[in-house]
């Protein structure tokens, strides 16, 4: 008798089972057609395609990768061998997260030694499993750190320092500190934090590398867990780069300081074991995922060329919640973005992932937003189980092939870095700063249309929101590469609303005509009151009325000379232009019509339109034009 099986109660030989086989294989063709079919529900034009029906349906990132809605066995990628073993792509460690999940690591700034004391404890006793501390100007004063410090067990818990140009201070200070508390050297864990051309790419000033090889230097002599060395990216980040240009400025960048310090007389190993990364991870956790895998393959092949042993070509990594995604607006979707963005860290098999406090964006953090930061590592860590598999991403076609072009866009950005003559000369011509710029203006162009949505921000936005109070925070160095929010030009336009709030005693509004019954104004009303929102512009409406006397007496009682008509395309044959022609006559300085322009433009049913609101159109011109039409200033 043959293996057996039971299915609902039934047992029967296993080679009897046929669990889909009986169901024919589906192939590319027939979810091609049945794609094409919802198109052409959908209004698309299929007539004129030249290509394959999915090219409608793809992607493209600002690395000019091809995003395809559907990827197969068939998607040509190279191998991503084993977790822990080269090229590294599933990870530094064969474990994974397994056994320990991944560093929470917590950033601390406030320039108060006793507070940071607090928080500092705080995290410890909670959940956080490494401290990072902004010294200097950005943050605690130097002196202060000893403080600062005062509580913690400097032999369980890591402490990496971003002190800046103060960064040797700092290190001694750390370093004597842990003599002084007789910490075993080889128990001291953590990072010095030095990055020259980090800081350089920050404030525009040359620092010498001599610092970070000489801290190296001492951390490779005597301190087996201590690191010298940062490469931060999120310069590069925060300056509007694309993924593949902050992977390609982080590779350039270690290989910069891979040369100082073999050429101060470390061996190659010894100077791969002193760099850490630090990398945003984004609302989108694909990209971030890839990102994070793609940067241990291009680490890993630098460590080939260089003769590297296998056992330290494994990059460690530090995920930071991207501070350019953050809001002032809105602040508590941060919460769902920086949940989003550690998970994909996580996923992505980040050794240490710091999760930003919702409220960053409006001063510093109070204990309540710490407490969610630290709590969402504990979320997906003990209740979500997002540590208990080893690269789950991997085998994903999707992920991997995203993963392989990814790499191969930052690879040939590093390479062009290092044809300029390296990191330190392409920051110094301005060769990083043009690139990053044009990767910005497409990123910019996107959000004013609204292509790259903001929750809270440019989408769904609450005037009525009571922001909370935070005190301010240390104002960041400047002076080198630009330091965008994705969110600024929006955000901007409310400080313009608010302002106006606090001079008059009402915001700047306009009226929407909505014209006909409910059901056909009420998409196009809901939209552009979406849109004009967005701009701390209120909306008052007429109610559901296509009589042009009615709807002039309400414009004038709204108090505003701005309208937008509102309904479907059949009201507007009829009613747009007696409409538009009363509300000219009643005062109004600009009218929009909520509706793409198409064959209507020029029309005599919409004579007296000034403009349209679509989606896709140009939000923010949109809402600058208005705001100068109510005269705010």
């Amino acid at each position: 008798m043959g293996v057996l099986a039971t299915i609902r109660g039934m047992t029967v030989p296993r080679e009897e089972l046929s669990l889909a086989a009986d169901f024919p294989a589906p192939g590319r063709d027939q979810w091609r057609e049945l794609v094409a079919g919802v198109l052409r529900k959908a209004g698309r034009d299929l007539e004129n395609l030249t290509g394959p029906v999915e090219d409608l349906l793809a992607t493209t990132t600002y690395d000019g990768v091809t995003v395809a809605p559907l990827h197969t066995a068939e998607d040509d990628v190279p191998d991503p061998g084993l977790p822990g073993l080269p090229p590294f792509v599933r990870g530094g460690r064969p474990e994974g997260g397994v056994v320990s999940g991944w560093d929470a690591r917590q950033r601390h700034a406030h320039p108060d030694p006793a507070v940071t004391r607090e928080a500092v404890l705080a995290d410890l006793e909670n959940g956080g499993t490494s401290l990072w501390l902004v010294l200097g100007e950005e943050g605690l004063p130097v002196e202060a750190l000893p403080e600062a410090l005062a509580d913690v067990y400097l032999d369980l818990a890591p402490v990496v320092l971003d002190a800046g140009a103060r960064t040797e201070e700092a290190a001694d200070l750390l370093l004597r500190l842990a003599a002084d508390r007789q910490v075993p050297p080889h128990a001291l864990a953590g990072n010095l934090g030095a990055d020259p051309l980090g800081l350089r790419a920050r404030t525009g000033v040359d620092h010498s590398l001599s610092v970070a090889t000489e801290l190296a230097l001492r951390c490779a002599n005597g301190f087996e867990r201590l690191r010298a060395i940062t490469v931060d990216a999120l310069p590069y980040h925060e300056a509007g780069g694309s993924d593949a240009e902050e992977l390609g400025c982080s590779v350039a960048t270690g290989v910069a300081y891979l040369r100082a310090l073999t050429g101060a007389g470390l061996d190659v190993d010894a100077a791969f074991r002193q760099l850490e990364f630090r990398y945003a991870a984004t609302a989108d956790q694909f990209l971030t995922i890839a990102k994070l895998r793609a940067a241990r393959r291009l680490w890993a092949r630098v460590g080939e060329v260089c003769g590297a042993g296998e056992a330290v070509r494994g990059q460690r990594q530090h995920a930071v919640t991207s501070p350019a995604m953050m809001t002032a607006r809105d602040p508590w979707v941060n919460m769902l973005r920086t949940t989003v963005a550690c998970f994909a860290a996580g996923v992505g098999g980040a050794d240490a992932v710091t999760v930003q406090p919702f409220d960053t964006r409006l001063g510093l953090p109070d204990a309540f937003a710490r407490r969610i930061a630290r709590n969402t590592h504990s979320l997906l860590l003990e209740e979500s189980n997002v540590a208990r598999v080893i690269d789950p991403a991997g085998g994903s076609w999707y992920v991997e092939r995203l993963t392989d072009e990814l790499a191969a866009a930052a690879w040939a950005w590093f390479t062009e870095i290092e044809r300029a003559g390296g990191m330190a000369a392409a920051l110094a011509d301005g060769l990083v700063a043009r690139r990053l710029e044009e990767t910005w203006r497409r990123r910019a162009d996107r959000i004013a249309h609204r292509k790259d949505p903001i929750t809270g921000v440019s989408e769904f936005p609450n005037l009525a929101e009571r922001l909370p109070e935070r005190a301010p925070a240390p104002a960041p160095s400047g002076g080198g590469l630009p330091r965008h929010r994705y969110a600024e030009e929006f955000e901007a336009l409310r400080d313009r609303s608010d302002a106006h709030l606090a001079a008059t005693g009402s915001r700047p509004a306009v009226f929407l005509a909505t014209l006909g019954p409910v059901a056909a104004h009420t998409a196009r009303a809901t939209f552009a009151a979406n849109l004009f929102q967005a701009g701390g512009i209120e909306t008052p409406t007429s109610g559901a009325t296509a009589d042009p006397g009615e709807i002039a007496t309400a414009f004038t009682a709204s108090g505003a000379t701005v309208a937008c008509l509102c309904s479907s395309d059949k009201v507007y044959a009829e009613s747009a232009a007696p409409v538009a022609r009363a509300l000219k006559a009643a005062g109004a300085i600009r009218i929009w019509l909520a509706g793409k322009p198409g064959e209507r433009a020029g029309s005599d049913a919409e004579s007296g339109v000034d403009g349209y609101l679509f989606a896709g159109c140009d939000a923010l011109d949109v809402l600058r034009t208005t705001l100068r039409d109510l005269g705010v200033a």
